[in-house]
């Protein structure tokens, strides 16, 4: 059973249960549904991700999902919902797309960091906690609180851990500048304060002004993909946003992506999380990068930010006040752990979620081997809470086109775990009894072509739509390489 106070038993849910739970709750027309082919579904056995967690329905459910949404906002010009065809198999390889590409034959290497000094997490004087690695100052402000140089030997670097409990590690790191999670059971993480505030259902959309109802012109021979005179403003970093506005501009929609020149490139995942977006630069701390930003979000249909909780709103573009410059405006907003609660504005990652939610606990358990955490075998609440947000996104698109007005859109990583886990998992070790996919059968869902980095191969979009080419334009360049402005 998955279900507790907190938790919802939804294991008896189907992939189809669960699109048509989510769909309803969204508030859209139930017919649409009926639109939607899901090859091979809830054949764990074809998801080649093994797992006590059901990620292949979660997979198929949110991909599925946002091209449904995408395909009913088009329905809006021309009155028809196309066919959808998203399989099993697909839809699983997408969610491990950043690992999946390849750049002039070479794989991206995620070897870096603090990978290092051990395993996924690392043994306290109580217990374990996962060290969030991904950025430069991550890994330095992680080193600060424990007192040592950048040059650190491994040594050093566990001796010191075991000083730490694992809670008070975690909360130290909450309050200086770098992500640590402590590794929880469900047990621990439903005793928290902050479990009482994350959504049973993971997207929430809401209108923020009435206004109008608006369908933007479709740009000449642009009725290929759906989305296609869309405007997408995206402020992002790491994956989940990310894939949002990548899920978008597949779908057609024109997607500028702002990155600051303050933060560093992430080439291993920016590669693959790039393509189909133009990229420019602006620095926020500046008063011309404010404005230039606020000039671009007058003329955006939606605006995406994947930063902490508050951030962007310090520095004047919360969701109200970006209503009153463009009442059309849809805000999105992806965070770790919602916007409400002790932990509403703390920083956080897939893995940070996975660890600290007692995910990995409960992993470990099914998988039988004694030890005390295992991750899932791919970046599933960050690809998940991705297809979530674009899924919200043309929901309220779909909504502003027959109702009118501006709208905020809100995902979370832990909403997406909550959700996950109120599936259910696989009985004892037979989740983990699921082959692998072969390079030969992936090769069939990966296309080639020329970037400004090299010869480029990574995966084809998994959500076929009747009628129309979902698909990439863009390929990944450099960070900044084009103007900030509308084209």
């Amino acid at each position: 059973m998955a279900g507790n106070d907190l938790i919802p038993d939804r294991s008896d849910f189907t992939t189809a249960d669960t699109i048509a739970h989510i769909w309803n709750h969204l508030g859209l027309p139930a017919e649409f549904v009926s639109s939607l082919s899901l090859p091979d579904a809830d054949r764990h056995s074809r998801s080649g991700l093994p797992s006590s967690f059901k990620i292949g329905h979660l997979a198929q459910s949110t991909i599925a999902l946002s091209a449904l949404t995408a395909a009913l906002f088009q329905s809006t010009r021309n009155f028809s919902i196309p066919r959808i065809t998203v399989p099993l198999l697909r839809a699983c390889l997408e969610f491990d797309s950043e690992k999946l590409y390849t750049l002039d034959g070479n794989k991206p290497d995620f070897s870096g960091g603090l990978k290092s000094f051990g395993g996924p997490v690392q043994k306290t004087a109580d217990g374990y906690v996962r060290i969030h690695d991904g950025f430069p100052h991550h890994v330095a402000g992680a080193l600060k609180i424990l007192g040592l140089p950048p040059t650190a030997s491994r040594d050093d670097f566990r001796s010191d851990l075991l000083k730490w409990k694992s809670i008070d590690l975690e909360t130290a790191a909450m309050e200086s500048n770098c992500v640590i999670a402590a590794l929880r059971s469900y047990e621990q993480w439903d005793a928290l304060p902050q479990a009482q505030y994350i959504p049973s259902i993971p997207i929430h959309v809401h209108k923020l002004e009435s206004g109008a109802p608006l369908i933007p012109p479709q740009p000449p021979g642009g009725s290929d993909r759906c989305l296609r005179g869309i405007r997408v403003l995206e402020l992002s970093r790491v994956i989940a946003a990310p894939v949002a506005g990548r899920t978008l501009a597949a779908h057609g929609a024109d997607v500028l992506w702002i990155t600051s020149p303050n933060l560093p490139d992430l080439p291993d995942i920016d590669r693959d999380l790039a393509r189909g977006k133009r990229t420019a630069q602006l620095d926020l701390t500046t008063k011309e990068g404010k404005a230039k930003l606020l000039e671009l979000a007058k003329d955006a249909d939606v605006f995406i930010q994947g930063y902490r909780p508050g951030s962007l709103s310090a520095k004047g573009f919360s969701p109200l006040e970006l209503a009153q410059a463009n009442p059309n405006i849809i805000c999105a907003n992806m965070s770790a752990y919602g916007n409400q609660g002790p932990w509403g504005g703390n920083r956080g990652f897939d893995s940070i979620v996975q660890t600290g939610s007692g995910m990995n606990v409960s992993e470990a358990e099914h998988f039988g081997e004694g030890d005390a955490g295992r991750p899932m075998p791919c970046q599933a609440l960050d690809h998940a809470s991705g297809y979530f947000l674009a899924t919200g996104i043309c929901a309220a698109l779909y909504k502003r086109a027959t109702e009118g007005g501006s709208y905020e859109v809100d995902v979370s990583l832990a909403g997406t775990m909550k959700y996950l886990r109120s599936l259910g998992q696989f009985p004892g070790k037979t989740g983990f009894d699921c082959p692998t996919t072969g390079d030969q059968e992936i090769e069939e869902y990966l296309e080639t072509r020329q970037s400004e980095f090299g010869e480029l191969k990574a995966l084809k979009h998994s959500a076929a739509v009747e009628g129309f080419m979902p698909g990439w334009d863009i390929l990944p360049k450099p960070l900044g390489s084009d103007k900030p402005e509308w084209v």
